[in-house]
């Protein structure tokens, strides 16, 4: 079974109706590979029809959400970004002047993690986040 089946497989065993479009929806993210916004899924779901609004799109990627089949990233200045967890854990290094993106591996967050949880009993989601800061051109343009 194909990614994207088993996302709409495990959104009907859920309970949830399938329409035609949200299908649609699933399939774009599930088939891009790769960090979407709501936007750029709306341009890949109009390539096969028009019978989807951008509320339809955030509606579905909220559900895909809620549900723990995909993850919401703010990477900032309103841009936010979606993925299926196939995508994997990782953190996003978002460069605050230039808008760079690189990725870095969440595992570099355990030691936080466990010191949030020992010392506050917090259990905190590291498996997909941003951090912002300076990319190492803009921080050399800095100094």
């Amino acid at each position: 079974m194909t990614h994207c089946h088993t996302l709409i497989a495990v959104l009907r065993q859920e309970g949830y109706r399938l329409t035609p479009q949200r299908e649609i929806i699933v399939e774009a993210i599930a088939h891009s590979g790769r960090h979407m916004t709501a936007e750029e899924v709306l341009e890949i779901v109009r390539q096969k029809t028009s019978a989807v609004n951008i509320a339809t799109v955030y509606r579905t990627l909220d559900l895909l959400v809620e549900k723990g089949l995909a993850t919401r990233t703010d990477l900032g200045e309103g841009r936010v970004v979606y993925a299926t967890v196939r995508h994997g854990p990782h953190i996003h290094l978002v460069c605050r002047r230039c808008g760079r993106v690189l990725e870095a591996d969440a595992a570099l967050l355990a030691s936080l993690t466990a010191a949030l949880r020992e010392e506050y009993h917090f259990c905190c989601d590291t498996t997909h986040l941003a951090i912002t800061g300076l990319c190492e051109a803009c921080e050399q343009r800095e100094t």
